[in-house]
């Protein structure tokens, strides 16, 4: 059995930036916080856990005084920096810098929308930590939708600027902005009044293409991802519906056998959040099982 690891795959450079400021801190820290988890991978989060990172939600954040506590790299809302102001808490930002970047541009739009009587939609996952960031940045009222009922809450005879997570899908951004040109021309409205803005990382979009291609060249592809990730659930819909012997995992103990029986050729590609050592323990069992069907 043929065993090939996407060299594609793997953290994203924001993921990767994150954990190593983590590590580097840890280095000379006994203990060090971090506001949710610092990664959506479990595996992840338990390695760090054993060097000293603490994860802590919102709640627990406003308990703490006068220690450090890293900000990863989903980005967080103008509140968090005020609470640490207020509390004598070091930050340790390691925000992704194109997340920052879409942050600056949902305020500045905000400002303008707020000017027209428009609305910020954001295209996320309501109560994703990136998307509570975007969100901080209108003060809370932009509007985030996953679904095309979602958008029964936009007023289309109003002025609409359309934002995206960054690493939500590619199609599904532009088909959410298709149905939305629908309902204001439905509405009757002037469809210049509308702002549609791809924010979607490159990084993570240009993926897809290469996953989908990679998904064709193996007779079984299995995909490593924590199921927390956002972007772990969009790649694996690629990569399933290009090859339908596809199985998303977590680690190599959800592995079964007869997923491989007569496969010449096994797949292993993951998430933007997924460790490349983790991939190699799968692929590690994936060559035991082998040895055995």
């Amino acid at each position: 059995m043929n065993i090939i690891i996407d060299k594609n795959s793997g953290y994203c450079f924001g993921v990767e930036f994150a954990i190593q400021m983590a590590e580097d801190e840890l280095a000379h820290e006994e203990t060090l916080y971090c506001l949710g988890d610092i990664v959506h991978n479990r595996m992840e989060v338990e390695r760090l856990h054993a060097l000293g990172l603490r994860i802590i939600d919102r709640e627990q954040l406003g308990t703490l005084h006068d220690c450090k506590v890293l900000i990863r790299a989903h980005g967080e809302p103008p509140e968090t920096y005020q609470l640490a102001m207020q509390n004598n808490l070091e930050l340790i930002d390691a925000s992704c810098p194109v997340v920052l970047k879409l942050q600056n541009r949902v305020k500045h739009a905000f400002d303008i929308s707020n000017r027209q009587q428009g609305q910020i939609v954001i295209y996320g996952q309501p109560g994703h930590a990136e998307v509570a960031g975007l969100a901080g940045q209108t003060g809370n009222q932009a509007i985030i939708v996953m679904n095309e009922s979602d958008l029964d809450q936009v007023d289309f005879s109003r002025p609409v600027t359309l934002f995206s997570q960054t690493t939500k899908s590619t199609a599904g951004f532009y088909h959410m902005k298709q149905v939305i040109e629908e309902r204001i021309a439905a509405a009757g409205a002037d469809g210049a009044s509308f702002d549609a803005n791809d924010s979607i990382c490159r990084q993570v979009s240009n993926r897809e293409p290469a996953l989908a291609k990679f998904a064709t060249q193996h007779d079984v592809i299995v995909f490593v991802s924590g199921r927390k990730s956002s972007n772990g659930k969009a790649l694996f819909g690629v990569v399933n519906k290009t090859n339908p012997r596809s199985y998303f995992v977590e680690n190599e103990e959800e592995l079964q056998d007869d997923w491989f029986q007569d496969a010449q050729s096994v797949g292993i590609c993951g998430a933007t959040s997924t460790p490349m050592w983790l991939m190699q323990q799968v692929a590690d069992r994936i060559a035991e099982i082998g040895e055995l069907v």
